[in-house]
């Protein structure tokens, strides 16, 4: 029933505008959006445990915090040293961000976990675990002497 409705239709003419259609799209595939930019794949953004995240980054995790609401460790592989961490709530994540970012540097974020590191650290574990990236630059603290808080702040967050 549909062929018949597209002979009579103007077939010639919706075919041409499908097929031209089609191609428009498979250039712009092919070209990564048509923006130019060179951005790397990000696959979807993972769950799971401290330990089911660390294994997709090949990181053995050294555990530093194994709190109910907050699990911590440190990782360090081919990509770099890094902070990785889980939380029990949403809420919890974005409170322990919202202090972090603080400190600076780059933050990647999924559901319900964080990892911490440079910003290339960061950028290769996103091709791994998905994510989004944030960065955030560093404040001054009431009474850290303008030291910049890195001596003594969050434990685990600083990772160099």
């Amino acid at each position: 029933m549909v062929t018949q409705l597209e002979i009579r239709g103007g077939r010639r003419s919706g075919v041409r505008t499908a097929a031209v259609v089609l191609a428009g799209l498979a250039l712009l595939a092919a070209c990564g959006g048509g923006g130019g930019d060179d951005k790397p794949y990000v696959p979807p953004t993972v769950t799971g445990s401290l330990e089911q995240l660390a294994t997709k980054t090949h990181c053995k995790p050294n555990i530093q915090t194994d709190a109910h609401e907050l699990r911590q460790a440190n990782c360090t592989t081919d990509d770099g040293r890094y902070v990785l961490a889980t939380f029990a709530t949403d809420r919890g994540q974005r409170e322990w961000i919202n202090e972090a970012n603080d400190y600076g540097g780059s933050y990647l974020v999924g559901r319900k976990w964080v990892a911490v590191g440079e910003a290339n650290v960061v950028a290769a574990l996103r091709g791994r675990l998905g994510g989004t990236v944030e960065t955030a630059s560093p404040h001054h603290h009431s009474g850290s002497g303008g030291s910049g808080g890195s001596e003594g702040g969050h434990s685990g967050h600083h990772t160099s």
